[in-house]
């Protein structure tokens, strides 16, 4: 086969799989969140500056958040927001190489409440010198939140780049923080 029928090839198995891909942009207590479904799963969750945004053919159409699936995730992530909800049931599918779904998989098993750093999840995948290769991975997630990329942190346990900012991600982790750490930053 040649570079460019494969080409081809890989642009009709992309609009295939993107083009029933609908979008919703829901108003939450962290800002505007732009939510895209593909047929019965939920494939990305975006903040307006989103650092790799999606293209118009991977967001599909403009749709209000009524049906089904759309508007189950605008009830968990509120839910979520207002500290009711630690895990996410909706169906998802996430899009990405090999190596990124690795990464994903394992944000995937960081537990509510919980953090790990880049170099932690590069040795988890075998070689500590792969933490640059995560970061980027983790900047790409499609699903923030409910893949929950806010819970990596830096080696010294710095808040590091988040697609939402900063203050999200801050928000997000004192969110999840046990209420006796919450206590005891009280006093």
């Amino acid at each position: 086969m040649t570079q460019v029928t494969q080409t081809s090839h890989l642009r009709a198995r992309i609009r295939s799989i993107t083009m029933n891909n609908q979008h919703a942009i829901v108003s939450t207590r962290i800002g505007d969140l732009t939510l895209v479904a593909s047929h019965d799963a939920l494939v990305g969750v975006y903040f307006p500056h989103h650092w790799v945004k999606p293209t118009p053919e991977t967001l599909g159409e403009r749709v209000e958040a009524t049906g089904p699936l759309l508007s189950e995730a605008v009830r968990e992530l509120d839910e979520y927001l207002t500290g009711e909800r630690t895990t996410f049931d909706l169906p998802t599918v996430l899009r990405g190489d090999e190596f990124q779904r690795r990464v994903w998989s394992i944000l995937e098993q960081i537990p509510y409440g919980g953090t790990a750093s880049y170099g932690e999840i590069a040795e988890q995948l075998g070689d500590r010198a792969l933490a640059q290769r995560v970061g980027k991975a983790v900047g790409q997630n499609p699903l923030s939140i409910i893949v929950p990329c806010h819970r990596v942190i830096g080696r010294n346990g710095s808040l590091t780049g988040y697609a939402g900012g900063l203050k999200r991600k801050q928000f997000l982790l004192e969110l999840e923080e046990p209420s006796e750490v919450k206590a005891a930053r009280l006093f």
